[in-house]
């Protein structure tokens, strides 16, 4: 049996925030619910969203400050508490990731309402935790909806929009690469997912010019292929649409740099070496992402070359169940540095 859950509403407009009320009233998700934002979303839209909502439901306002699993078990413990019904968690991946993660925990659904673009977890089954100084990727469920407003994603600092990008073109690689553990591994494999989330991939390097702009029009650009990257994997059942190498790369360097940068820039960088290492032109990738001002290169990154060598030699160790291009012995480290090298990541 091959089980897909899906989002049953996405919403994505402009002024939004009083669309919480609707969708839970339509959804008939029960009286009592939680409010999840961090310090900095409760003032763009967590606090207006909780006060629509209060008009007809039972609602606590929750304040996250980061995606561990101590704050999951703390949310878990208010979810018991209160008695809650469902959560809506306003605010960025952190404060979604951890929605996701305790809500699936407590067997209740919960609502995304996300106030940037940067990565797909808006919509997908996957929660990444911050947990023992590795960020790994946990499985849970999708959001039961999906309330996007442009206008406050739109307020979000661009480089959040840009990171968005970088998550959505390293589709590419990561579907190649379930392409590889399908034929050597024999490895469930989706065409339908794959076909959608690469569809995203090339939607984005189409509509570079348009993203740059950093408008309305551009959030929406970035907000539908995240959403569609989400849906893919939960068509697939996994992350493998939309996370190969690449994001094994964006973990490793989660786990050694001293400042890493955002997942979707450490992704989108990612992207042009593993593009590299499957032949694939990786000069569109690297002109894409500049096109739209993400990273190409340590330097854009922040973090030493050291570090960028070193993670492309231990993350084939991130995941050892997922194969990738990396294979099971990983990149010696001539090999790394001359990938780096070639592609001008160093």
């Amino acid at each position: 049996m091959h089980l897909m859950e899906l989002p049953r509403e996405v919403l994505l407009g402009e002024d939004l925030k009083g669309e919480a009320l609707n969708v839970a009233k339509r959804l008939k998700l029960g009286k009592k619910a939680l409010v999840l934002y961090g310090p900095k979303t409760k003032k763009i839209a967590g606090r207006e969203v909780e006060e629509n909502l209060r008009e007809e439901f039972d609602v606590r306002g929750v304040t996250v400050k980061e995606a561990s699993m101590k704050e999951v078990e703390s949310i878990e413990q208010k979810i018991r508490k209160e008695k809650a019904e469902w959560i809506i968690a306003v605010g960025g991946g952190s404060i979604i990731d951890v929605a996701k993660l305790s809500s699936f925990r407590a067997d209740i659904p919960f609502i995304s309402f996300p106030t940037t673009a940067s990565h797909d977890g808006i919509a997908s089954a996957n929660a990444s935790i911050k947990d023992l100084g590795m960020k790994t990727s946990m499985k849970a469920r999708p959001p039961v909806a999906v309330i996007a407003d442009v206008k406050v994603i739109k307020t979000a600092p661009y480089r959040y929009l840009a990171a968005g990008v970088g998550d959505m073109i390293s589709n590419l690689t990561a579907v190649k690469d379930w392409q590889l553990a399908h034929r050597i591994r024999g490895e469930y494999y989706s065409e339908y997912a794959a076909s959608l989330s690469m569809m995203s991939a090339k939607m984005v390097i189409r509509n570079a010019d348009i993203i740059r702009l950093g408008n309305e029009e551009s959030v929406r650009k970035v907000i539908k292929g995240l959403i569609s990257s989400g849906v893919a994997m939960s068509i697939a059942g996994s992350s493998r649409p939309a996370s190969g190498a690449e994001h094994l790369f964006s973990h490793a360097l989660d786990a050694i740099a001293p400042k890493p940068a955002l997942h979707g820039e450490q992704c989108g960088v990612g992207t042009i070496i593993m593009a590299y290492l499957h032949g694939l032109k990786w000069q569109r990738i690297r002109e894409t992402l500049k096109k739209v001002g993400a990273p190409t290169d340590a330097y854009e990154l922040g973090i030493d070359p050291e570090y960028i060598i070193e993670a492309l030699t231990m993350a084939h160790k991130i995941r050892p169940e997922r194969y990738t291009i990396l294979g099971k012995e990983g990149l010696t480290r001539e090999a790394a540095e001359k990938a780096a090298k070639i592609t001008g990541v160093i």
